[in-house]
C-alpha cells in the first residue's frame, strides 16, 4: 500500500516516563499541533491533598504532521520515538483521534484503563463521543465504555449513560453456533 507522505496525519509520539507536558510545552513552541488528554485525579498525602492533571495515555503524546516532517518532532529531547515499526511510524486512524478530542472538550468522566480488545462491542449513540466504538464494561453502580487504541496498545474508561450506548454488530457473537444444528458445547481450557 502506497502511503501519501503529503498529508498530516496524527502519530503517537513516544515520551520519556513522566514527561509528557513537557513535551507537549516544546510542540506547542514549535507550532506542531499535537494532543494530550488529561485526566484530573485527587491525591491524600500527609500535608492534604492534592488535584493532580496526568495523561490518559502515560507514556505518549499525539502529533499531526506530514510524514516526512517527523524529523522535527524527534528533534525534542524527551521523545523516545514515533510508534511504528522498522519502515517508519504508522498513523493513528483519524476517527479515534477525532472522537477522543470531542469528548475532551467536555466535562466527561474518563480514566485509564487496562488494554481490552475481547468483550460486548458498542457504539456510543449520544454525547461528545458520539459514533466511537469501545468495550462495554459494568462496575458497580456504573457504566463505562472502554476505547482502546491499537496502535498503542492503550485504553481508556469513560463513564457513561447504558441508555446511550448500542450494541455493535461488526464481530461474530461468541460462541459461534454449530453448523448442521449440532448442540453447542460448552468452551473449556484443556
Amino acid at each position: 500500500m502506497l502511503i501519501d507522505d503529503s498529508e498530516p496525519r496524527w502519530y503517537a509520539a513516544y515520551t520519556y516516563s513522566h514527561h509528557e507536558k513537557r513535551v507537549a510545552a516544546q510542540l506547542q513552541e514549535r507550532a506542531i499541533l499535537h494532543f494530550l488528554p488529561l485526566y484530573q485525579i485527587v491525591r491524600n498525602w500527609r500535608n492534604g491533598r492534592a488535584h493532580l492533571q496526568l495523561p490518559i495515555f502515560p507514556g505518549y503524546v499525539f502529533v499531526r504532521i506530514v510524514r516526512t516532517d517527523r524529523v522535527r518532532v524527534l528533534e525534542i529531547a524527551s521523545i523516545v520515538r514515533l510508534v511504528g515499526t522498522a519502515s517508519g511510524p504508522i498513523a493513528i486512524p483519524e476517527a479515534e483521534i477525532g472522537a477522543l478530542q470531542r469528548g475532551w472538550s467536555s466535562s466527561i468522566q474518563a480514566e485509564p484503563y487496562p488494554y481490552l480488545t475481547v468483550g460486548s462491542r458498542v457504539r456510543i449513540r449520544d454525547g461528545p463521543f458520539s459514533g466511537a466504538e469501545g468495550f462495554f464494561v459494568r462496575t458497580k453502580q456504573k457504566c463505562k465504555v472502554v476505547i482502546s487504541l491499537e496502535t498503542i496498545m492503550r485504553s481508556v474508561a469513560l463513564e457513561i449513560d447504558a441508555s446511550d450506548v448500542e450494541p455493535c454488530h461488526t464481530y461474530f457473537p461468541w460462541p459461534l453456533p454449530m453448523p448442521n444444528n449440532r448442540k453447542q458445547l460448552p468452551l473449556s481450557i484443556a
